[in-house]
């Protein structure tokens, strides 16, 4: 039994994007706006600098920053979970240890990058940061981007752990999924990480789900869980395919942060362009990009409406 509610940490958390100023610095006044904005949309928290938030991009006194604001804003009605994997993990320790002081609810972490690390070097990086609070942990697990594939057997070792409580798995297999869901027991919180595939996710075990696109709809996916909660399967599926139309559109788009950067800034919630290497909009996206705002408030509109009734 864990000694954490767990029900805190259980479905739909936006993983929130970077916010800079003109500039390109990390805007406390911008990251204060963009936390805000998720107030009242039904989600149940934020997970902050991770790879929507652009965190590998950024300094560790800048992802110090962010987390401030956040906690500042919204850490009293919202969950904040941090990741705050680093390439060293002297780095994640640190942001580890800055995480529990400003009241965030857990920590998370992806393997360090670019190295291609054992499960030894894997797991004493993880362990580093689990030692250094007495926050609960969660596993980032999204192998398309850092090359490391988690093993089943290095996920129960870990699992394990009273202060491991969950994994982000956003590799793509819904089997793996509901392996890990298998593996660790029932209590053991797993988020569904590709947002294309929520639905899919959700049915194979997974207990709410952290994704980039939420936060550009998150109504529609706290929606679409609401959908998944009362049994009603086939409205659920097709509100999961008007989800992957728009995000196949937004993946278009130079990039992913970029486009959804965009549509923010149409809804008077400016966060700067995507620090390179990431790419932002150009002028000729616009047009399209505004049409693809009112496709998701005409959504939001449509799924409302069919739960009010």
């Amino acid at each position: 039994m864990s000694k954490w509610d767990l029900n805190k940490f259980r479905g739909i958390f936006v993983a929130m994007y970077s916010a800079y100023d003109e500039a390109g610095e990390v805007s406390n006044a911008r990251v204060k706006g963009l936390a805000k904005s998720y107030l009242n949309t039904g989600v149940k928290g934020l997970y902050i600098c991770g790879s929507s938030g652009e965190g590998i991009l950024q300094t560790v006194e800048e992802r110090k920053k962010v987390l401030e604001s956040v906690m500042e804003e919204v850490g009293k009605d919202l969950t904040i979970i941090v990741h705050v994997g680093a390439n060293s993990t002297k780095e994640s320790v640190e942001l580890a240890i800055h995480a529990e002081k400003c009241g965030a609810a857990a920590v998370s972490s992806v393997p360090s990058i670019y190295y291609r690390l054992s499960e030894p070097s894997v797991e004493r990086h993880w362990q580093e940061m689990i030692n250094s609070t007495t926050l609960p942990f969660i596993i980032y697990n999204i192998p398309q981007t850092t090359g490391f594939h988690l093993s089943q057997t290095l996920f129960k070792k870990m699992a394990a752990q009273h202060k491991v409580i969950g994994i982000k798995m956003s590799g793509e297999s819904v089997f793996e999924l509901q392996q890990f869901k298998a593996n660790a027991g029932k209590e053991f919180l797993v988020y569904n990480g590709p947002d294309e595939q929520y639905l899919g996710g959700r049915t194979m075990g997974a207990d709410g789900g952290i994704g980039g696109t939420y936060g550009v709809m998150p109504e529609l996916f706290c929606s679409l869980e609401v959908f998944v909660k009362i049994g009603h399967l086939q409205t659920a599926q097709e509100l999961q395919f008007h989800i992957n139309e728009i995000i196949q559109k937004l993946l278009s788009y130079p990039s992913l942060y970029g486009a959804c950067k965009y549509i923010l800034s149409l809804r008077g919630i400016h966060t700067g362009e995507p620090r390179l290497p990431i790419l932002p909009v150009t002028t000729s996206d616009y047009d399209s990009l505004f049409e693809l705002n009112n496709r998701i408030v005409e959504l939001k509109r449509k799924y409302n409406h069919i739960l009010e009734y």
